[in-house]
């Protein structure tokens, strides 16, 4: 009963239809957001042998949810990191820019190991220092949680921006990020069975490494601009496919 009596001001908004709308656009933009994190844990654990695969991409899923959970109990801090703690080259950087910068300057070093790897596999200096070195299932879920973190917050501030209701944030992330789950699997699977798609995701993780990388500098890339380019990409690579798999089919004819 008193656990009732707490929770009830805060679902006070389901007789208001707006807020019904509110809801429905944050789990649609928590969904999007959500894109580049799980092209990130697939790609990364597809690099495990396939039996650790599923468990990692549930890790690593897992802790998306409980870092935004937690990230969403502290909201008070978190609408702070916005607050610029100094000054360089005219712009303001926050807390908030200055993690976005490590997580796209992260997905950039990131990115391009893995192109350079993609491109010439019988180079093995997967490191920095030319160490060879096989990734583990702790070391993938560590890289995770790295941009698991840099996503939350950027999500977080995003929900802050779009509603005043604690509730429907928490609906939205838990939403979101069970729909992540269910996709994960499917995504990390295409990748896996297309070799020339994983060029792609690169691709998408180069780029998104770069937009934050901006974002954090003070310049913001609308992120309707990065999904359209995103979009036109995978569709160009669909159409490649089909004309690889007809013309396999087709017996070259």
């Amino acid at each position: 009963m008193q656990l009732i009596e707490f929770l009830a001001p805060h679902f006070q908004f389901v007789s208001d239809p707006t807020a019904w709308v509110a809801l429905l656009t944050l789990i649609v933009l928590e969904v999007v957001l959500g894109i580049d994190n799980l092209i990130f844990i697939s790609i990364l654990t597809n690099k495990l042998p396939e039996a650790q695969r599923a468990r990692a991409r549930r890790l690593g899923i897992s802790a998306a949810l409980i870092m935004r959970l937690v990230l969403l109990a502290t909201i008070s801090i978190i609408v702070q990191l916005i607050t610029p703690v100094f000054t360089a080259f005219g712009h303001g950087f926050s807390w908030r820019d200055l993690i976005l910068i490590a997580g796209g300057l992260f997905l950039v070093w990131k990115a391009t190991k893995e192109i350079h790897h993609t491109v010439d596999p019988d180079d093995h200096k997967d490191t920095m220092m030319g160490e060879t070195l096989q990734i583990s299932l702790a070391g993938a879920i560590f890289q995770i949680l790295l941009l698991d973190l840099v996503f939350s917050i950027d999500s977080i501030i995003t929900a802050v921006g779009m509603t005043d209701e604690i509730a429907i944030m928490y609906i939205a992330v838990i939403v979101a990020v069970s729909v992540m789950m269910l996709a994960a699997g499917p995504l990390a699977n295409f990748i896996a069975k297309n070799p020339s798609i994983v060029m792609l995701a690169l691709g998408f993780l180069l780029m998104i490494g770069m937009t934050l990388i901006a974002d954090g500098m003070g310049y913001h890339v609308p992120k309707g601009y990065i999904y359209a380019a995103m979009g036109f990409s995978a569709l160009v690579e669909g159409l490649n496919m089909l004309a690889r798999r007809r013309k396999k089919s087709g017996g070259g004819h």
